[in-house]
């Protein structure tokens, strides 16, 4: 693992991580170990601004030179917004998937599902187990 996972943020079990902006809307993207085990991202299909999410359905796909796969949402909400710079740059994700290279910014329906997610500890953990 290249980086920390920053502590400041909720994790999925499918590598997602969510960051609470502090204002009822949360940023969400792909973790740095994510990223690696995709490769080199060559695009990125975000999802429309207005659209309703379900936690655990697709968001977003991202497609690497190795495969294609979905992003899954981490919290069930509407897509505020989205990073239009990843339409031309996809590699974003690569370079800084904790940064630049987030998805999308989401208003959860339920703020309390972020709970339900992984501390970067717990996130961490795991990874050691998928290692193993």
């Amino acid at each position: 693992m290249s980086k920390l996972n920053p502590s400041d943020r909720f994790y999925s079990k499918d590598h997602e991580w969510v960051k609470d902006t502090g204002n009822g809307s949360v940023v969400v993207g792909i973790t740095d170990y994510a990223q690696e085990m995709l490769t080199d991202i060559v695009f990125v299909e975000l999802p429309a601004v207005g659209k309703k999410v379900v936690k655990g359905e697709p968001l977003a796909v991202v497609e690497s030179v190795k495969s294609v796969s979905d992003v899954y949402a981490p919290v069930g909400g509407e897509v505020l917004d989205v990073n239009t710079r990843l339409e031309d740059n996809p590699e974003l994700v690569n370079a800084d998937a904790f940064g630049e290279g987030w998805i999308a910014i989401v208003k959860p329906d339920n703020p309390g599902e972020l709970k339900s997610l992984l501390s970067a500890d717990e996130y961490d953990a795991l990874l050691q187990e998928e290692k193993h």
